[in-house]
Formats: structure tokens, C-alpha cells, sequence
């Protein structure tokens, strides 16, 4: 990496990864139980993207059709995704969240909201004011790995 500390690079991905699976082991344990994070992506790729596709879900999520069919299977089942028939193409269907989607996502938000909440209150001010003042980088360097993913 051209004049990048890899060492920067590392700690940043492991401290987020360490922070998604103990947000991920804590909030476990809530009502309704917790979905499969595939199940979860594809809720929120639906969210960002209503009506979208199979095929479409499939690329955005890097995941086989016949992968996220299941998934979309597994979801219409449980009453979180509608699926309705492509008026242009008949053989295709449109995703679209149900309430109970919308009520479990916005429900499992404000779980980690509280959890993450809680833990930065612990924090001293000025680690919570650096914490603040690092959140626009990090919007900045996750569009860049957008991008990145994007350009592949």
C-alpha cells in the first residue's frame, strides 16, 4: 500500500470487525431472534432499493442467484419480503420489505443504537468527541471502498 501504514490499515479493519461481532453477540439474545446475517444484508440491500431484483440483490450482495432466492424463500416465509411479479418481465420478481421488516430492522437499530450509546457515555469526553470527529473519515473511506468494490 503506497504510503499507508498497513499497520493503520489492520488495526482499523480488526477493531471494526471485533466491534460488529460484539455488537452481533450481545444483541443475540433480543426478541424476535436474531437473523442470519445474509438474511439481514438482504433486507437492507431491499431497504436501500425497493423493487429490486434476484439478480440485482445477487450482485450487490456477491452472492449466487440460487443463493439469494433462498434467502428470499427463507424471508417471504417468515413474513419480512414480498415478492411481486416484474410487470416488464413476467419470470422475474421485485422485493419489497414488509412491516414487520421495517419493524424488525428499525427494532434491531435502535437495540445497537442503546448498546453502542451505552458504551460511548463510559467513554471520557474527549474520546467521544474523538470518536465524533473520526466518523466523517470513516464515511469518506467507506465510500472509497465502494468505489473500490464497484470498480471489481
Amino acid at each position: 500500500m503506497g504510503g499507508v501504514d498497513t499497520r493503520l490499515a489492520s488495526e482499523l479493519a480488526q477493531v471494526l470487525a471485533a466491534m460488529r461481532r460484539v455488537v452481533r453477540r450481545r444483541l443475540a439474545t433480543s426478541r424476535p431472534p436474531r437473523l442470519p446475517a445474509g438474511q439481514v444484508d438482504l433486507l437492507v440491500a431491499v431497504e436501500e432499493d425497493p423493487g429490486i431484483g434476484i439478480a440485482a440483490a445477487a450482485r450487490v450482495l456477491h452472492l449466487a442467484d440460487n443463493s439469494v432466492s433462498g434467502l428470499v424463500n427463507a424471508l417471504v416465509e417468515a413474513g419480512l419480503l414480498r415478492r411481486e411479479t416484474d410487470p416488464g418481465d413476467r419470470r422475474a420478481a421485485r422485493l419489497f420489505l414488509t412491516p414487520a421488516a421495517f419493524e424488525r430492522l428499525n427494532g434491531w437499530r435502535e437495540a445497537r443504537a442503546e448498546l453502542v450509546g451505552r458504551a460511548l457515555e463510559r467513554l471520557d469526553d474527549g474520546d467521544r468527541e474523538a470518536v465524533a470527529a473520526a466518523l466523517p473519515a470513516l464515511r469518506r473511506l467507506l465510500d472509497e471502498m465502494r468505489q473500490e468494490e464497484g470498480a471489481s
